[in-house]
């Protein structure tokens, strides 16, 4: 996955309107814009505050040539806002005692190798700092392969070399977080699926959201497009992500995922304090956002406070998730279109001043 660096824009406040316009018409243009602009096929917005929905919307197309309409019911790939659900499933396993960040991975997975890098422990996979390296080439990143269950995809790169001693360096990899979804099944008994279902999901009341199998038809879900460099976009083709699903094999709507934000804020899947921890800094980073336990750290903005969030952009898929903790608001955006995340980016911080408006 391509990495969103956000230099500088969260320390702004954006003027965006005339104050002639509500903020609901603010943000309508937002997304109607990017749609006129042939920037993405289709999109969906929204934010709450306080656990209320003050607004979202879709428009564009889930379906070009069959005309049908991309709203907040769509179901999309979220990417790697995947990985937030991920980590958070490790830490409630975590305050129930049933884990340690910081044992080796073969107290869970007796059958990963060990490296002569070091070893590897759940803190580092859930930091990017465990030295395993990401997808090997476009073939990989593009994958046609079905892999049955997560074992099988472990043993994609189970045996190869780290690219960094454990713990000394962020290196962003999805393949990570595929440990960790296979630590899950171990740990809980149940798979992956069952687990987030039930303790997080559902928990969350969010019942349009679940795994992308390739061979399964999915009622109401997007097809997927990509905008090149050039700003020409078309259908792109399907690819397979039963290599990634507990980093990027999820899809949702713009409806569950404000419902996910707002469970996060309001430590409904989660402790407070198992939050802070997830939000702590380790200083690994030398350049651009920091990152905790699943979540970029994106700096406090003089008027929001601290901001947490995650991006994703794979194969038909540019999305973001924007958390305020301080505004007790939740931003999502997601769009259908791979080469649309600066778009995306823009959009979710925009949204910042006018979720505040909707708020006077």
């Amino acid at each position: 996955m391509k990495k969103l660096i956000v230099y500088g824009i969260l320390f702004q406040t954006i003027s965006l309107f005339g104050q002639e316009k509500t903020f609901q018409n603010k943000a309508s243009d937002l997304i109607e814009g990017a749609v006129k602009e042939n920037r993405t096929v289709g999109i969906g917005a929204g934010f709450s505050v306080n656990g209320v929905i003050k607004w979202q919307q879709g428009t564009g197309y889930m379906d070009v040539e069959n005309k049908a309409v991309f709203d907040t019911t769509t179901k999309t790939r979220i990417a790697s806002i995947t990985k937030p659900m991920t980590a958070i499933a490790i830490m409630q396993l975590y305050e129930q005692g049933k884990l340690k960040l910081d044992e080796p991975i073969q107290t869970y997975l007796p059958n990963f190798p060990k490296k002569k890098e070091g070893e590897i422990t759940i803190r580092q996979l859930l930091q990017h700092s465990s030295g395993l390296d990401g997808y090997n080439g476009n073939k990989e990143q593009e994958n046609k392969i079905n892999y049955p269950s997560l074992t099988d995809a472990l043993a994609l790169f189970k045996e190869r070399a780290l690219i960094a001693t454990p713990g000394q360096a962020f290196n962003y990899t999805t393949y990570g977080y595929v440990v960790l979804g296979l630590i899950v099944e171990k740990v809980s008994g149940i798979s992956y699926e069952s687990y987030l279902q039930s303790n997080i999901w559902d928990k969350a009341q969010m019942t349009s959201t679940g795994i992308e199998y390739f061979d399964k038809s999915i009622p109401n879900k997007a097809l997927i497009y990509h905008a090149d460099s050039k700003g020409k976009i078309k259908q792109a083709n399907q690819t397979n992500l039963s290599d990634r699903i507990p980093g990027g094999g999820v899809y949702s709507t713009v409806s569950d995922m404000l419902k996910f934000g707002d469970a996060v804020l309001n430590f409904s899947l989660i402790k407070e304090s198992t939050f802070k921890m997830m939000v702590e800094n380790p200083n690994l980073k030398t350049q651009g956002n920091g990152y905790g336990f699943g979540w970029y750290l994106y700096g406090e903005n003089p008027n929001y406070g601290q901001v947490y969030g995650h991006n994703g952009t794979q194969t038909g898929a540019s999305t973001f998730l924007m958390l305020l903790p301080k505004q007790k608001t939740t931003i999502v955006v997601l769009s259908n279109t791979s080469g649309a995340i600066q778009s995306v980016s823009d959009i979710t911080i925009k949204l910042f001043d006018i979720a505040a408006q909707s708020t006077k």
